[in-house]
């Protein structure tokens, strides 16, 4: 049977509905892979638009437009150095939530399986 783990807060009671709505969407725009691999490439810290295409060969114009999409949600932020415009995470709750999320896929199924036994 899964672990449930304890929770400081009673997250549920804390959600209004406008916040849940904010939330789906959230997890709406990271259920597409190439906006998802934008997030996760900017857990290493601040990344350009031509940095970000061409870790992951998309064209820039997608991932500019990705990126609007993604700073619209709060999900990355964009940092002025000059004349250009690095993206990275918006907090450390995202972070922690991609993070988790990709050790979680990465677990060894075989494993899981002999904690279930």
């Amino acid at each position: 049977m899964p672990q449930t783990l304890p929770l400081h807060e009673p997250l549920a009671a804390d959600l209004s509905d406008d916040k849940a709505v904010e939330l789906a969407e959230m997890f709406r725009l990271l259920g597409d892979p190439s906006r998802l691999r934008i997030v996760i490439d900017t857990l290493e810290g601040p990344k350009s638009v031509g940095d970000i295409a061409m870790t992951l060969d998309l064209s820039p114009s997608l991932v500019s437009h990705h990126l609007r999409l993604l700073r619209a949600a709060r999900l990355v932020s964009p940092e002025r150095r000059g004349k250009q415009i690095f993206y990275r995470l918006h907090d450390a709750h995202i972070a922690h939530v991609i993070a988790d999320m990709v050790a979680h896929v990465n677990e060894d199924p075989i494993h899981d399986a002999e904690d279930e036994a």
